[in-house]
């Protein structure tokens, strides 16, 4: 069987995206292949975002924003959009099932803040691995994974 493509977006790829991705290789292991990008991307990650993952056992301090490509999108099944969505600026529509979760951006909050932001992620990468993909896509939310 064949992974399936999972591309995480955020505007600068050096937060919410990031996170996205660690938590989904780390609990999507085996079962789907994961990338973040962002339309805009920053110069390196949050080091906050950074640090708050290390809370949680990750470095992702060596990762680099990237920036989105039409390419990306085209080879993805599935884009998760991470709130830019809201501010008009996550680019679209891809083509493809496209979910949004409207988080908040990190950048420029504290630390308690960016702990709450990456809980939130890391209990939104569980539901859609769980809910979504291990389960072929049957699901109450099934409506944005048809044909995934």
């Amino acid at each position: 069987m064949e992974l399936k493509k999972v591309l995480f977006v955020c505007v600068e790829n050096a937060g919410r995206s990031q996170m996205a991705e660690a938590f989904a290789k780390k609990y999507g292991k085996d079962k789907v292949t994961v990338s973040s990008a962002g339309n805009k991307p920053a110069d390196k990650i949050n080091p906050v975002v950074v640090e708050a993952m290390k809370e949680k056992g990750f470095d992702i301090s060596m990762n680099k924003p990237i920036l989105l490509t039409f390419q990306m999108a085209q080879d993805a099944d599935l884009i998760v959009t991470m709130g830019c969505n809201d501010q008009g600026i996550c680019p679209g529509p891809f083509f493809k099932p496209t979910v949004d979760w409207k988080l908040e951006d990190p950048k420029g909050k504290p630390i308690e803040k960016v702990r709450e932001i990456r809980d939130e992620i890391e209990r939104q990468v569980q539901k859609l691995l769980e809910d979504q993909l291990m389960n072929e896509g049957h699901s109450a939310r099934g409506e944005y994974f048809r044909g995934f």
